[in-house]
């Protein structure tokens, strides 16, 4: 069995996609991902999640948004290159937006300061690799990955030289502690039961 490379298309095809489209679609590199259906477990850790983020940045200039929310990204270098090259538009499973001028009707235009995927047995390679290089590489400060298959948790963090740096690994106990948002944390057991 011959596997085919991934179709390019451009920005226009992805949006009359979109439009046409009850599902929730991803464009990264001019190639069009479908995002799995959340599991009863995906939801109950991103519910936990939402609720404690949402109850730590009350009252401050942050606001967390759940899935589906699109986040258009553009890289550093967004001036190179065709507009098919350059758009990415990601669903996190949760984003912490604090420049709220970039937030438009139904997206916002910029990189969140965190953002937080939990992984799916189809979405592994996509969150662990893809998501992980295009998150970095558009500057977003901080990324963590929750995995239910294995009741982990791995943060990391941007620094100065533009690279991410794994701060935290936790499986199954724990407390996973945010270096952008001070003084936010996430008890894995709470997270996880």
């Amino acid at each position: 069995m011959r596997l085919t490379e991934p179709q390019v298309i451009t920005v226009a095809e992805y949006n009359k996609l979109k439009e046409n489209s009850e599902r929730r679609l991803e464009y990264i590199d001019g190639i069009v991902y479908m995002t799995p259906s959340p599991s009863t477990k995906h939801q109950r850790i991103s519910s936990r999640l939402h609720a404690k983020l949402f109850n730590f940045l009350a009252g401050k200039e942050c606001e967390v948004f759940p899935a589906p929310f699109d986040i258009e990204l553009r890289a550093a270098d967004d001036d190179q290159g065709d507009q098919t090259e350059k758009l990415k538009v990601v669903i996190p499973d949760l984003s912490v937006i604090c420049d709220k001028t970039k937030l438009g009707e139904n997206k916002y235009v910029g990189s969140p300061e965190l953002i937080i995927e939990i992984i799916s047995p189809s979405n592994q390679a996509h969150d662990l690799v893809k998501k992980l290089n295009l998150y970095m590489q558009c500057g977003v400060k901080e990324y963590w990955i929750v995995n239910p298959l294995l009741n982990t948790v791995q943060i990391y963090v941007l620094k100065e030289e533009g690279q991410y740096h794994q701060v935290q690994v936790l499986k199954e106990t724990g407390i996973a502690h945010s270096e952008v948002l001070q003084g936010f944390t996430m008890n894995l057991e709470e997270l996880y039961k």
